[in-house]
């Protein structure tokens, strides 16, 4: 991608994270201490379990080495502001669901460089080889998510009304911001496209179905209540997309690697339907009985 589509991106992100940020307050964080279970298998899910599962499949399917490291870049991103919107429409924990997307979206920053770099190592070739630096890669995030994400928390702390009214238009104009994007890279990698979105269309659902339902059955194993195992399930499997566009676009600059996150970006919507339906119907029978 040119220059001009790179800022693009890095902004669209920006604003992404700075909606998030609007709707954060401090005691987000606080509910460690109110939910340290639901949390801690949340994260666990999220920081540890979903890239296995991601390397796991990379390595068991047939796929380009960009594919591969595309669903490696993926797995090692946090939740997103999506995630929280689908776990509210899901009947969800949505107070765990922010808990969880804002906690894991600071402690990536040091885990995406780690993850990633291994990603590179073991998929390219030995003269196709680029490596991330880890320092600058985490300033880079930082400045990208993080900074955004606290300029919004302050908003939202001495401008409550603005935050909560902005909120909204925030959200719409990031989604068809991010929805230019992948139809940007689409146009970019035409001739490739095919051939990727067949590969990584699989192995993208794959990863989001599977860890949606380990989420969910490994908070229902430690006794969590059924709002929080939703919301552990749609943390688990609904990652930000945007931010892993953004690393391989921005941060690595192969449009290639985009590909596999803006497959996940479509068909995530499709797989967190089936989860609203479901958290919709298992609360209608909660009610019920």
């Amino acid at each position: 991608m040119d220059n001009v589509s790179t800022i693009i991106l890095a902004s669209s992100l920006i604003i992404i994270m700075l909606g998030m940020g609007l709707s954060l307050v401090v005691d987000d964080f606080k509910r460690i201490l109110v939910y340290p279970k639901a949390i801690l298998i949340g994260l666990t899910n999220q920081i540890i379990i979903l890239p296995l599962f991601g390397f796991a499949l990379a390595s068991m399917f047939p796929l380009q080495p960009e594919v591969a490291i595309g669903i490696m870049i993926l797995s090692a991103c946090p939740g997103g502001p999506t995630s929280n919107l689908i776990s509210h429409l899901a009947k969800g924990d949505i107070a765990l669901s922010v808990t969880l997307t804002a906690i894991s979206s600071f402690i990536t920053i040091l885990t995406i460089p780690f993850i990633v770099n291994f990603a590179l190592l073991h998929f390219l070739q030995e003269g196709q080889i680029i490596k991330l630096d880890v320092v600058t890669t985490i300033v880079q995030i930082l400045v990208i998510t993080i900074i955004p994400v606290s300029i919004g928390m302050i908003i939202r702390r001495y401008k409550e009304g603005f935050a909560l009214k902005m909120a909204k238009p925030v959200r719409i104009a990031s989604g068809i911001v991010i929805a230019l994007v992948i139809i940007g890279l689409t146009v970019k990698e035409k001739d490739n496209f095919v051939s990727y979105f067949q590969q990584a269309g699989i192995v993208a659902l794959c990863l989001n179905v599977i860890t949606m339902v380990v989420g969910y059955f490994s908070a229902k194993l430690f006794n969590v209540k059924n709002k929080s195992a939703i919301s552990i399930s749609i943390e688990s499997g609904i990652q930000n997309g945007t931010l892993a566009i953004t690393i391989a676009v921005v941060l690595l600059e192969n449009a290639s690697f985009a590909i596999a996150p803006a497959v996940y970006s479509l068909l995530m919507f499709f797989t967190g339907g089936i989860a609203v339906y479901f958290g919709i119907k298992k609360s209608k029978t909660s009610v019920e009985s």
